[in-house]
């Protein structure tokens, strides 16, 4: 469960986060373990290439995608066409690096692919697990336009901001190389009706739709866990084409 945190102590928390507290970052499970096994969250090494044919993943559950696809309490960011055959939501946090594996590795095949050609649209739904995460998604939405290149930009850069002594002069740093000021960047951060937004999103997920760990996929209906090759998710999507 995230903890409360008023919007001072979110600002205040991102000086030193305890490594441990980053144990959940992609899963909400509640296993424990000791704060010394705890790494700076990186992506995970390339494995090899999957083949062409590769067998669909099993569904892990089924949702009603006019459920999943009604407002929330922010505005759904995503790529494609709205009419396109294949929707897939994606409910990620920016500080799991099974989501930055699958940022960097799948998406921008999955993008020219699938979205970029009409076939599917693309929702990203925040699910942070820690106030570093939040925080992250708290930017990308200060983004505005620009939320997607953020996102990109933190997931690449998740080493260099996840897990350090101090992840708010980490953060104020790629934030600036986006445009943010000092002032920006802290007015960002204690918006508290975003942060509220950013957990409503996260709640509403794990009430309604059962997410507990990420990244979790939703497409057309069905459940996916965990990060995914593109040779995966063909197998997935092109029989709903």
């Amino acid at each position: 469960m995230i903890r409360s945190l008023s919007r001072r102590n979110l600002l205040t928390s991102l000086v030193a986060i305890p490594a441990v507290a980053l144990l959940a970052a992609c899963s909400d499970s509640g296993e424990k373990a000791e704060a010394q096994d705890v790494k700076p969250a990186a992506p995970e090494p390339a494995k090899p290439a999957a083949p062409a044919a590769a067998a669909a993943p099993e569904a892990q559950g089924t949702v009603d995608m006019a459920a999943l696809l009604k407002p929330g309490a922010l505005p759904d960011m995503q790529f494609g066409k709205d009419d396109a055959k294949v929707t897939i939501v994606e409910y990620a946090s920016m500080t799991c690096p099974h989501c930055a594996h699958f940022a960097e590795t799948t998406f921008p095949e999955l993008k020219t692919k699938y979205i970029d050609t009409g076939k599917a649209r693309y929702i990203l739904r925040e699910f942070p697990f820690d106030p570093s995460a939040e925080a992250g998604f708290m930017l990308a939405r200060c983004s505005k336009d620009n939320y997607f290149p953020m996102v990109d930009v933190l997931f690449r850069q998740q080493a260099n901001w996840v897990g350090v002594n101090n992840t708010k002069d980490a953060l104020l740093q790629i934030a600036k190389l986006a445009g943010f000021t000092q002032e920006s960047f802290e007015a960002c951060l204690t918006d508290q009706k975003l942060l509220d937004d950013v957990r409503s999103v996260q709640k509403r997920g794990a009430d309604e739709f059962k997410v507990d760990s990420t990244p979790t996929f939703f497409i057309n209906g069905k459940t996916y866990k965990g990060a995914m090759s593109i040779a995966e998710m063909s197998a997935i999507i092109d029989p709903l084409l």
